[in-house]
């Protein structure tokens, strides 16, 4: 009989954006890093660094 995976109720908390990490978010925009590498670099998802960018009326990510 094969039992059921544990379903965990941990959801992840939300960290606050700053100065530091705005002055990284713009120097990655700067230098043309892909959204892809500035998430695993920053450790936050891609979707966070596009809102934080759009807010912050940065281009980022891909460009043609």
């Amino acid at each position: 009989m094969a039992t059921k995976p544990k379903r965990t109720n941990a959801r992840t908390k939300r960290v606050a954006w700053s100065k530091e990490h705005v002055r990284d978010l713009k120097a990655h925009s700067k230098s043309k890093t892909p959204v892809a590498k500035i998430s695993k670099a920053m450790k936050r998802t891609a979707g966070a660094i596009r809102q934080k960018a759009l807010a912050l009326g940065i281009p980022i990510g891909h460009r043609r």
